[in-house]
């Protein structure tokens, strides 16, 4: 939640750019990829973000102090209902929020590393005239072009043309069982983003179900979207349909109705940020961008895991996954 709360302080005046750069600047959705910009680097990225914000009714710390009320008042009732409990219950939600907490501190750091192995690279490649083109090469082959040897750089464009075909690919399946072609199932309508059983014969259905990660229902225009960067057309109440979430997504939070998601569970980005600002979530679907489309009039019961289509979009969408 941090890069959120840190945009709402910095448009209400409460810290400054700087601040915001240093201490947020490194989150991302892409923050474990070296080749890939922070999102500080983009000059217009703060201010399409504060801009954004305009267009939200209600923010995050409302929110959050609704959802801090609604948790206590359930604390109250679990105490009137099973006052000999609910010591050692907190106790064990006290302990495992605790590490929760130091996971994310420990991911926040690590975040960081990785924007200072990129000013290495990058560096690397100022120095040496190799450019971004060192980014395709091990660090054993940056040292070597440092050191006046520039034959690594030979590899460099049969590794270019890989990565920037499997880059056109979509997010491969978490779960992979057999024998997988990335092009075959990335042309089939019926993938699905959560697994692949080269074995499994099960007919594909259209049904649309997942976990119930965050209770609630939200009845709204469907926005399916790939990539956060085309997250950014997201109009205020209507609800995200992806692949996953990460941190890079956040700030999209304050925005939508609710989000379904292909991949996730529980104690995924996508489910934790839901309850935090109380927006029905449904996770780990794992056909909802290929069953969805943008422009569909859609509900989402966060409760008992369903998303129903209740009015298809008049005609396919160019941004539909």
């Amino acid at each position: 939640m941090g890069p959120l709360l840190g945009l709402e302080r910095l448009a209400r005046g409460e810290i400054d750019r700087d601040t915001y750069t240093r201490t947020y600047g490194h989150r991302g959705p892409h923050e474990f990829e070296v080749s890939f910009p922070r999102p500080t680097e983009n000059a217009q990225w703060i201010d399409r973000q504060l801009a954004a914000l305009g267009t939200v009714e209600e923010d995050a710390g409302l929110r959050l102090a609704r959802q801090t009320k609604a948790r206590s008042a359930a604390w109250d009732r679990l105490a009137a209902e099973h006052p000999r409990r609910v010591a050692a219950i907190r106790g064990a939600v006290d302990t495992w929020a605790a590490s929760a907490r130091l996971r994310e501190a420990t991911r926040t750091e690590i975040a960081r590393i990785f924007w200072l192995l990129r000013t290495f690279v990058l560096r690397a490649g100022e120095v040496s005239g190799a450019g971004e083109d060192l980014f395709f090469l091990s660090r054993e082959e940056i040292l070597a072009v440092l050191g006046g040897n520039r034959a690594p750089l030979a590899a460099v464009p049969a590794r270019r043309a890989a990565y920037e075909g499997y880059r056109a690919l979509p997010t491969y399946p978490t779960l992979i069982r057999g024998e997988f072609d990335p092009a075959t199932w990335a042309a089939d309508p019926n993938r699905r983003a959560d697994l692949f059983d080269a074995h499994d014969t099960t007919p594909a259905t259209d049904t649309v179900a997942g976990s119930p990660a965050s209770g609630g229902v939200a009845e709204g225009i469907a926005r399916v979207v790939a990539t956060v960067e085309e997250g950014e057309v997201i109009q205020p109440g209507e609800i995200l349909v992806t692949t996953v979430t990460n941190i890079g997504w956040t700030p999209l939070f304050t925005r939508i109705s609710a989000i379904v998601t292909d991949v996730g569970a529980n104690l995924s980005h996508a489910s934790i940020v839901a309850r935090e600002l109380g927006i029905p979530a449904v996770v780990g679907c794992g056909n909802a961008t290929t069953r969805i489309r943008t422009g569909d009039r859609i509900r989402v019961d966060g409760g008992r895991g369903t998303v129903d289509v209740l009015e298809a979009a008049a005609t396919a969408s160019p941004e539909a996954a």
